[in-house]
Order: structure tokens, then C-alpha cells, then sequence
């Protein structure tokens, strides 16, 4: 079965990256690269002779920010945008804000010459790029483009066993585990900004560079009544708080007494992913049980899905994102086809079934 390739036009003001980009790519037998641009201007005329399924898009150029570009675009012709950033703070700001005007993903440029680092940022940057030619955009038809991978990838037993099977008593606390992916951050904030100071103690993992996590933080804890912050090392997970995995690393749930917090840690990418949703929902089978809430949210792949089934066998109540709200419905269908799912609901009611749990107990 002969499956059509992701059209991709790449657009950057310098000639290494777009080179370096466009190798990377066309490594991908799902991928074609169509062209590329030096800037705005000369990528619009390309388009105007061909509409590309993906575009990668700079953020600093000549002529015309990356910004200004992706904004007239969405307004006139939509088309999935992945912003392509170097790794610096001040980047991130300015991605969040690409986020927030429409882009579908954020991707770190590759290391021009880094051979060494290639294998791995290639294979993220070429799942972003296949996972934005499925998202939902405004104005443009969904795309029905394969979901395929790599055939080798680690699962979560790679960084931790799995859970006994014996499901902990509840206790009066609650800890809710959230995973996100493509189109996660403004789902998240959607989500977050619907919950009362004293909800209970949320941890996140959203696929996202690092670096990145951090900025995204902080702009949610602008928004939000509850706290966010980027997660530590040792951090408590406490009532009216919100954890997010940093980008590059795994977080999981850990127990001592009555309290719950998490370790950050380094490891091997685990479903294609660091961190991985899958890690956080399995910490959380072994650490929490019936004590835990299982949420996973729009995203392309089936990342969460074995763990949250564990996290349902452990006794946690789980929520899956449908499919009308998701900007990709892969994660949470995945989920549901696994049997770990006790309920399908919209975006705008995830908040309002988290806090009625909460009230049952």
C-alpha cells in the first residue's frame, strides 16, 4: 500500500539549516520537502504554485518576522505551521506567542554538524512534522495521513517496572496526571484556566523542548488561579499546584508516607518521547493507585495509552479529551481502543469531571 507522502516547505533565512532540515526530512520515506524559502516573501510565492501539507517556518528573519508571517497566514490561508526555534529563553517567549497564534508544534533546529545528535532530534522533528499534517486547522480539511513510526521503540519499562497489580487504598488526597501532545498547549490552558485555586495537585507532561516548558509555565501561571511551575527534582505535589515536566527529561510520581512527588530524571526516549506521558501515568499505577485521576489530551501517537491502561487497572479514573475538541485524535483514541478509558468528554468539561471527583471523595 502505497501511502502519500507529507508535502513540507521549509522556510529559513539560513542556508545550512534549510539545507541540514531538508536532509533530515527526506530521510523519512513519509516525508517530500516541496521547497524551501529564505523568507516570508518568497515563501509566499511558492505557495501561491503549490500548497504544501506542513510548513516549517523560522522564527527571526529578513523582511518579515516568522510571527507576522503565521498570523497573515492563518488569517488567509491555513495551513499547518511547525515553528522551528534555536534554544534560547528569549525564543521561547516568542514560540508560545506562535503557539497561542496558531502554530501546531514547536521544533529546536538541528545542530548543524552534530552528527551524533541527529538520530534522535531528527526522528522528533520528523513526528512533528507528520503529526501537524493531522491536525485539525480552521478552514482546512483534516488530512488522513498515516501514523506509522519506527518499528523499534522503548516502552516505560525501560525507565521503571511495571505496577504489582495491587491497587492502593484511597487516601484523602488526590493527585491528577495529565498528557498532552500536539496541540496541547492551549489545550492545557483552556483546561487550566477553568480550575478554582484550591483544585487538586495536577502533574503534566506536554510534549515540548526543553527550555521551552519553562517559558510555557510561567505564561500559565499568568492565567491561571492555580500555581504552575516548571517541575524540580524532589518537588510535593500539593493541592492548588500544577507541575509540568521539563522538556529533554522524565517526570514520575513517587510516594513517601501520605505525600506524593516527583522525580525528574534523564533517560532513554520512551514511545519516541522524553518526557513521556507513558512514564508519568505507569509512576503513577505503582505510586498512587486509586488515588490517582488519569487525563490524556489531544496528541498524535499512542504515548499515554499503555500507561493510562495500567493507571485504570490500578484503580485510577480515567478521562480521555474526544475527538471533536482535539486538534489531533491519536493519544486519546489509542487510549480508549486499549480499554483504559472510563470516560469520553469535551475539552471545556475535563475541569468540571476532575472537580466533581474530587467533591466524591
Amino acid at each position: 500500500m502505497i501511502t502519500k507522502r507529507v508535502r513540507v516547505l521549509i522556510i529559513d533565512d539560513s542556508a545550512s539549516v534549510r539545507q541540514t532540515l531538508s536532509r533530515v526530512l527526506e530521510a523519512d520515506p513519509e516525508i517530500e520537502v516541496i521547497g524551501t524559502a529564505s523568507d516570508p516573501f518568497m515563501a509566499a510565492r511558492k505557495i501561491q504554485d503549490e500548497i504544501p501539507d506542513v510548513i516549517t517556518l523560522d522564527v527571526e528573519m529578513p523582511r518579515m518576522d516568522g510571527i507576522t508571517f503565521l498570523r497573515k497566514l492563518m488569517a488567509q490561508r491555513p495551513i499547518p505551521v511547525v515553528m522551528c526555534s534555536s534554544l534560547t529563553e528569549q525564543g521561547s517567549e516568542t514560540l508560545l506567542q506562535a503557539l497561542e497564534a496558531g502554530a501546531v508544534d514547536v521544533i529546536l533546529k538541528p545542530k548543524i554538524g552534530a552528527a551524533d545528535h541527529l538520530a534522535e532530534s531528527g526522528m522528533r522533528i520528523c513526528e512533528a512534522v507528520k503529526s501537524a499534517a493531522q491536525a485539525r486547522i480552521i478552514g482546512r480539511p483534516r488530512r488522513g495521513a498515516s501514523q506509522s513510526g519506527p518499528a523499534t521503540r522503548l516502552t516505560a519499562d525501560a525507565v521503571l517496572p511495571p505496577p504489582t497489580g495491587k491497587a492502593m487504598a484511597k487516601t484523602t488526597e488526590m493527585v491528577i496526571c495529565v498528557g498532552a501532545s500536539t496541540g496541547g498547549t492551549e489545550a492545557l490552558r483552556d483546561f487550566l484556566e477553568r480550575l478554582p485555586a484550591n483544585s487538586p495537585g495536577i502533574v503534566i507532561v506536554q510534549h515540548m523542548p526543553e527550555k521551552f516548558t519553562a517559558a510555557f509555565a510561567k505564561r500559565l501561571n499568568t492565567l491561571c488561579e492555580v500555581e504552575v511551575k516548571e517541575a524540580v527534582d524532589g518537588d510535593p505535589v500539593l493541592r492548588g499546584h500544577v507541575l509540568i515536566a521539563p522538556g529533554d527529561h522524565h517526570m514520575l510520581l513517587e510516594r513517601q508516607g501520605a505525600r506524593y512527588h516527583v522525580s525528574v530524571r534523564s533517560g532513554p526516549l520512551v514511545s519516541r518521547h522524553r518526557p513521556s506521558v507513558d512514564v508519568l501515568f505507569r509512576s503513577a499505577a505503582r505510586a498512587a493507585g486509586s488515588n490517582a485521576m488519569g487525563v490524556i489530551m489531544t496528541g498524535m501517537g499512542d504515548d499515554g495509552a499503555r500507561g493510562m491502561a495500567e493507571m485504570h487497572d490500578a484503580g485510577a479514573y480515567t478521562l480521555a479529551q474526544d475527538e471533536a475538541t482535539s486538534v489531533v485524535y491519536g493519544m486519546p483514541k489509542e487510549a480508549v481502543a486499549r480499554g483504559g478509558v472510563d470516560k469520553i468528554v469535551p475539552l471545556e468539561l475535563i475541569a468540571h469531571e476532575i472537580l466533581a471527583a474530587d467533591r466524591r471523595r
